[in-house]
């Protein structure tokens, strides 16, 4: 072995110390030092590693004859050689290997492809077996795959995905090699559950999954160890929520006949959902556990009244309060609704964004330390380790998604123990928000802001385009804004995807340069999007035409139709969030969806304006997996259950997990405390 070799071989040792666990695959009979690096590329470096990385399908072989067979319908059949016959090659890397067999007395030929390795094991009057389809006029049998042995009875075949380097045969004998050694693999089920639901143990099940006499025993092994994956997922939320419901915050004394009469002099009435969020939010201001909340609302739902309401709460009980947007177009705009509500108090709201002059920022650094700033809301920029807060007691997070753990927690050191509220305009299915979301109380404002309009949604082909450009027209008459979104930013020659280049001559040429329209995409540099933007909030442009980093937020009111190009290609969830782009005042608005193809899926857009039932029928169409770009609370990567398919298993493990942390049953055992040992405590 040379250096490199030892040198990556003392790397991936200390990558197994660090992982724990069981021993290390090297160890196994069959897996030599070129397949220890095939697996290691795939992150399986321990025994437990290897017995779960599962078979996807199973492949299931049970003989048959050539009677009434029809021709493109798969079968397994046991044939003797009649004759070795010969190997074609038809050009480098493609051969046929055509020999003749008998089968209950009929001899035919067999035609398979890119196996002329096989041709020395094709001897006369060996058995083999083949799986393919025939075609008894032709008397062609065509193979898919070839056994150099006869089959007896049914025979399972577990099928792996691709490991490059390791044939799947290759991986079965690995895998019965490490079944002896799954004694070590430790069962994470606790006795009484499996006692609970009948469960095998872990060892069984893993003997199961890949080497299964028949299907009952597929079903069991998957019983036990989807059961098994969802119960240690749950333990690793639960256990987080348990201590940050241990976590002591501060309990602010708040006045609320003061908070009622500024809910009273709110310009309009708060929906039930925003009194019971803020309700909510109270109670934890109030209490000595510290708030850890999520608010998930709907584009347009009105979740800044409820931070805008708990801040002034925080002001009234003397503390002062940081909101932070992802970008400074929300934050500017934070500030000035804000600002708007509070303009009758005493309340001193201040902005910090990237953008202002050494001078400002100044300023701003030097009245947030005196306390003379009660509200201050900004971008990455109030991360500053130069910002000190006199007195921080609570913390708003818009979009909470796009800020990482680390920018949260520095934030969070700027004050002691301060209350958190994140908020998300991701609508998310319940089986999401008990995921990702579990160790966070959860307040949801689904009700929209009275005097709403539904928007009017179509699915439209290309060539009635003509009915959306009157309808653009219309508008702009009435002094009223349109957004267009493409999929691309430059035309690419292999796809007909809409660029906005490409888009802008179109729009041009329809309306004969007559009306003034902006280009915004990610490639434009943060000073011209700014520039792009605020022409468009101003009312300077009337067409913005943009890829997708039109912001979750951006309120223009006088926005009330929205065209997306090539539809077909955004997820249910990410076209709802840019329809919310319009429909933010009482006009009635529009969105248009285009596309050439036949989408069903579409047509849900066109039923509802309601993002959790949008994001419920996205999850089916979808199925598991980031639908919303959101980080996940623990490792949502699931190697065998199926948040869709094994729900109801899900909410059973939660709740016994629930049981399992009250009793406290994993102090003493050693598997637990290192899945603790693992854990994120700053998610």
């Amino acid at each position: 072995m040379d250096f490199f070799s030892d040198l990556k071989q003392v790397f991936f040792s200390s990558i197994i110390k660090l992982l724990g666990g069981t021993m290390n695959i090297e160890h196994i009979k069959g897996i030599g030092e070129k397949t220890l690096e095939h697996f290691y590329k795939y992150n399986i470096y321990t025994l437990e590693d290897l017995l779960t990385f599962y078979p996807y399908r199973y492949q299931i072989l049970e003989p048959s004859s050539l009677e009434n067979t029809e021709k493109d319908i798969t079968i397994t059949i046991n044939a003797t050689v009649a004759d070795p016959g010969k190997v074609s090659f038809i050009r480098k890397n493609f051969n046929t290997y055509r020999f003749k067999v008998e089968s209950y007395g009929t001899i035919f030929t067999v035609v398979i492809f890119n196996r002329a390795f096989l041709k020395p094991h094709i001897t006369i009057g060996k058995e083999i077996t083949l799986i393919g389809k025939y075609d008894a006029q032709k008397k062609i049998f065509t193979a898919n795959d070839l056994k150099l042995q006869k089959l007896i009875g049914t025979k399972i075949i577990p099928v792996y995905h691709t490991i490059k380097g390791i044939k799947n045969s290759s991986l079965e004998k690995i895998m019965n090699e490490a079944l002896k050694e799954s004694k070590s693999v430790a069962d994470y089920v606790p006795k009484k559950y499996n006692e609970k639901y009948h469960l095998i143990n872990k060892e069984e099940a893993l003997t199961y999954l890949h080497t299964p006499k028949n299907t009952q025993e597929i079903q069991r092994g998957k019983q036990k160890l989807i059961y098994e994956e969802l119960f240690v997922f749950m333990f690793k939320i639960q256990y987080l929520k348990s201590l940050k419901n241990k976590e002591v915050g501060i309990k602010k004394e708040v006045p609320h006949e003061e908070i009622e009469k500024f809910i009273d002099q709110i310009p309009f009435t708060l929906t039930l959902d925003q009194q019971k969020a803020i309700h909510e939010g109270l109670e934890d201001l109030t209490s000595s556990k510290r708030m850890n909340r999520l608010l998930l609302g709907d584009v347009g739902s009105g979740k800044t009244i409820v931070a805008t309401v708990l801040m002034v709460a925080n002001f009234l009980a003397g503390y002062q309060s940081a909101f932070m947007a992802p970008t400074e177009i929300l934050a500017i705009q934070h500030l000035k609704s804000i600002r708007n509500l509070v303009k009758d108090t005493n309340i001193h709201v201040e902005c910090l964004v990237g953008s202002m002059s050494k001078k400002e920022k100044e300023n701003v650094l030097t009245n947030m330390a005196k306390g003379k700033i009660d509200i201050l809301i900004g971008t990455h920029a109030i991360l500053n380790e130069k910002l000190r807060f006199q007195k921080l007691g609570f913390i708003v997070t818009d979009e909470q998604h796009r800020f990482g753990v680390n920018q949260r927690d520095i934030l969070m050191q700027k004050g002691s123990l301060p209350d958190m509220l994140f908020m998300s305009a991701t609508p998310i299915p319940r089986t999401y928000a008990l995921t990702i979301y579990g160790d966070m109380d959860t307040s949801i404002i689904k009700q929209k802001p009275s005097g709403r309009k539904e928007i009017i949604t179509k699915v439209l082909k290309e060539k009635d385009l003509k009915e959306v450009l009157f309808k653009v027209l219309e508008v702009i008459k009435k002094n009223q804004q349109v957004y267009v979104v493409a999929p691309m930013i430059e035309e690419n020659e292999d796809t007909d995807l809409k660029d906005v280049y490409l888009l802008k001559e179109k729009f041009d040429l329809a309306f004969h340069n007559k009306i003034p329209i902006g280009i915004l995409h990610g490639k434009l540099k943060k000073a011209e999007k700014e520039e792009v933007m605020n022409d468009f909030k101003l009312g300077r442009t009337k067409i913005l035409i943009s890829t997708t980093v039109v912001e979750v937020g951006v309120d223009v009111k006088e926005a009330t139709v929205m065209i997306i190009f090539n539809a077909d290609r955004f997820g249910l969830a990410t076209l709802h969030q840019l329809r919310g782009r319009v429909g933010r005042n009482d006009l009635q608005s529009y969105c248009y969806l285009i596309c050439n193809e036949e989408k069903e899926r579409l047509k849900v857009l066109e039923e509802s304006n309601d993002g959790f039932y949008i994001s419920e029928k996205d999850f089916e169409f979808r199925g598991e997996g980031d639908l919303f770009g959101v980080r996940q609370s623990g490792d949502m990567t699931f190697k065998i259950a199926n948040l869709k398919r094994d729900y109801n298993i899900l909410l059973k493990a939660r709740e016994d997990v629930k049981e399992f942390i009250k009793e406290k049953e994993y102090l003493e055992d050693k598997k637990y405390q290192e899945i603790v040992d693992k854990l994120d405590f700053t998610n």
